[in-house]
């Protein structure tokens, strides 16, 4: 990747060009930081009490009941955002959806499980599972040969 920076008094409003061959993960990571995708906390409700989380904390988010619950290590707590709003502020190299009520934080991933029906089982390093849709088993297996390629 090259990177050309022209600062000039001459400029009367800043414009931002990003070009290349295709839409790569270091293109989208830089979209995200100057959009302000990479949001650095989110707000979650346990009982009376609001909770201030990293999102790099999250295990996976899910829907239950129409809520949106932030499962941690120790303990889960319910956000206001609904999962499309997460999926649009959460960075897209770290979380990834895997079924349409679960988005997963790909650090907090621990091993997969492959099932016969072709559904992917995730566990998480705190121990709990979810299960991987079959229409997100492609894009799940996309994103991690990336990563494996690092």
């Amino acid at each position: 990747m090259k990177l050309i920076l022209n600062i000039d008094k001459a400029f009367e409003e800043t414009r931002i060009t990003i070009e290349g061959p295709e839409l790569d993960e270091n293109i989208q990571e830089l979209i995200d930081f100057i959009s302000g995708r990479e949001q650095q906390f989110l707000v979650g409700k346990k009982g009376d009490m609001q909770h201030i989380l990293k999102p790099d904390d999250v295990h996976y988010f899910h829907t239950v009941n129409e809520n949106v619950i932030a499962i941690t290590q120790a303990d889960s707590f319910i956000l206001k955002e609904k999962l499309y709003e997460l999926e649009a502020m959460l960075p897209t190299k770290k979380f990834i959806r895997i079924s349409k009520s679960v988005i997963a934080n790909l650090n907090q991933l621990s091993r997969f499980e492959a099932s016969f029906n072709g559904t992917l089982c995730v566990y998480f390093k705190s121990g709990k599972k979810e299960y991987v849709s079959r229409t997100y088993v492609p894009t799940i297996k996309e994103v991690l040969q990336l990563n494996r390629r690092k």
